[in-house]
């Protein structure tokens, strides 16, 4: 499974770079967010592979879920956000992603997260918590992938990650309230991805998200011993919410428990 996401993440990221080479254009969609040519291309290969493979598990992606095509899920499903990170691939600043998710009764069970423009791509399963180092157009080889682990918290304090573009007073608020010794900007699920590999310990996000945005990172964090908690709850955030319109509630990630 992580062999065959690997591979189609790898695909659509190739194909997002070569737009990102370009001058390229960005929309506006009708909740105000902003979409180009490589959100809809990068989507169209993902859910042309995932059909090709897996051809009776629904497919919840999100330019498709704009359009208003949300199929029926059931238990086992796949979250795409084909570029997440919209905002950093039009400011040109490589902390954007491909994110495909395997859900299995409302638990992200298998994850893969691609930033082409940095070389690296993150996965997660039962297999455990991996990160390759892939050049765009490269394929993808499992093999050569290392071993990441989520850390322990430094008792000197926190290194906190938060959002580039959507950073919030409550979650400047909430930071307050922890030791925090670094403060880390980034963009898209890498700031997942950063407490998946050791590199900080906690991500909190007070603002809107949907599914697709965080189900992948999840997958790798949880796959590296860490968890995604429902703000202010002991309780990990989980999918598909359709009540809910698939957003998610505040949540926090967190590394290794003390």
């Amino acid at each position: 499974m992580l062999q065959t996401l690997a591979d189609i993440a790898a695909e659509a990221g190739a194909a997002i770079m070569e737009i990102y080479a370009t001058e390229f254009t960005a929309d506006v969609k009708s909740d105000a967010s902003p979409v180009t040519e490589a959100d809809e291309q990068g989507e169209a290969i993902i859910l042309k592979a995932l059909k090709e493979n897996f051809p009776n598990v629904p497919v919840l992606a999100e330019e498709a879920a704009a359009a208003g095509d949300r199929p029926v899920l059931g238990d086992l499903f796949f979250l795409v956000d084909p570029l997440d990170g919209t905002k950093e691939f039009i400011n040109k600043n490589g902390e954007f992603t491909v994110n495909i998710a395997l859900i299995e009764n409302g638990a992200p069970t298998h994850g893969v997260v691609y930033a082409p423009a940095i070389d690296a791509m993150f996965l997660g399963g039962p297999e455990g918590a991996l990160k390759l180092s892939l050049k765009p157009g490269d394929e993808p080889d499992l093999e050569n992938a290392e071993t990441i682990a989520a850390r322990t918290a430094p008792a000197e304090g926190l290194v906190a990650v938060a959002s580039r573009s959507h950073r919030s007073p409550e979650t400047d608020e909430f930071l307050g309230t922890l030791t925090v010794a670094e403060l880390i900007s980034a963009g898209s699920s890498l700031k997942l991805c950063l407490i998946a590999e050791g590199k900080a310990d906690v991500y909190p996000r007070l603002g809107r998200t949907m599914e697709w945005d965080i189900a992948a990172g999840q997958a790798v964090l949880e796959a590296a011993g860490g968890r995604v908690e429902v703000f202010g709850e002991d309780a990990p955030l989980r999918y598909g919410k359709e009540e809910r319109g698939y957003d998610n509630p505040y949540f926090t990630a967190w590394g290794l428990r003390a």
